[in-house]
């Protein structure tokens, strides 16, 4: 069967080999079983198959031990009984082994409750597949698309034809369009253009996954700074707070929780140190209120330079790349004239 299979998969190969020399052919592929591990439902339903696969085998181990001391006892008391008893337990345990085989059987078995119960799981998931890959083949013109995860044997498989994804994006969105309002399902296929235009373009696909990571580093130095900013208030605000139960120790005359903690020591007589004006560190608080301030908006600033200079390298970046396709489009142009001519003159 299997050599059949492949005889008829390479006869398929060389026509579509003869028929690519007249028209382009446009093949993609599926990988089922990494779209079904990605579909909510399944996993939860497969966990649920799991716990019952464990159960049952939890029975069957069960069942060997009590047919195991079953055995035990009887070679153990064997000398003491009746050769009609021997015969007695012998055909109990017969039959209690005969019993646990058949359970076994039944629960994985080729045809046992396991694997009709994964069939009868998988099912619903491979007929959505089975819709969305036709309605991917017809919207985006594929002639084959083939299930990597089959017993058809793929060699190897460039992963711009797989379009696995887009398979398991048409099943989400086919669960989510019931839940959503016309704002939404408007902006939800706003999305799926732009993503079906990325899927269709290689070089639309390189350049989102450069700005993906781009995004993804900035995020990332904002995540920072930000950390960075709220450590300088937390720091600032516990200063701010010393500060002033320091000046009221020093109004009252006592030592503050503050100066305790520090292992400072601080006398309930005023000295020069504590006749010092209350202004003065006001004045303090400020200064280093200002300077926190300026070194945020220092931040802020440098991070808008940082955005400038990334959106006029993208920008930079895209005007290279209509300039280099307007060449070609007119060396396409200036070619096919140039053959034009001399078919003219022939």
């Amino acid at each position: 069967m299997r050599k059949q299979f492949l005889f008829i998969f390479l006869a398929l190969i060389v026509g579509i080999t003869s028929q690519a020399q007249t028209k382009s052919t446009k093949i993609g592929y599926i990988d089922m079983e990494y779209i079904l591990q990605n579909v909510p439902d399944y996993k939860e339903a497969q966990t649920q198959l799991e716990q019952k696969a464990e159960k049952w085998k939890q029975e069957i181990e069960t069942k060997k031990l009590d047919i195991n001391k079953l055995k035990d006892a009887l070679k153990a008391e064997k000398a003491l009984l009746t050769n009609e008893l021997i015969d007695e337990r012998e055909t109990e345990i017969k039959f209690l082994e005969t019993e646990m085989l058949n359970y076994q059987q039944q629960r994985f078995g080729v045809n046992g409750d396991l694997i009709r119960q994964k069939s009868a799981l998988a099912k619903p998931i491979q007929d959505q597949v089975f819709t969305a890959v036709q309605d991917i083949a017809e919207a985006k013109k594929y002639d084959f698309i083939f299930d990597r995860s089959s017993d058809l044997t793929m060699l190897f498989a460039a992963k711009r034809y797989d379009v696995s994804d887009q398979v398991l994006r048409v099943i989400t969105r086919t669960d989510k369009r019931e839940q959503l309002t016309k704002k939404q399902l408007a902006i939800e296929e706003a999305k799926e253009n732009k993503e079906a235009a990325i899927d269709e373009n290689p070089a639309l696909q390189e350049r989102q996954k450069t700005l993906d990571e781009r995004k993804a580093a900035r995020d990332k130095i904002l995540e920072d700074r930000k950390a960075a900013q709220e450590e300088k208030i937390r720091v600032y605000e516990e200063n701010k707070k010393a500060l002033r139960e320091a000046r009221e120790a020093k109004k009252n005359g006592t030592v503050s929780e503050t100066v305790k903690k520090e292992g400072a020591s601080v006398t309930s007589t005023p000295t020069k140190e504590t006749a010092k004006p209350a202004a003065t560190d006001e004045a303090k608080d400020k200064e280093r209120l200002a300077e926190d301030k300026q070194k945020m908006a220092d931040d802020r600033q440098k991070l808008y330079d940082e955005r400038k200079k990334a959106l006029e390298e993208r920008r930079a970046k895209i005007l290279e790349e209509r300039e280099a396709a307007k060449k070609a489009r007119e060396q396409k142009a200036k070619e096919d004239k140039e053959k034009q001519g001399n078919t003219t003159n022939n």
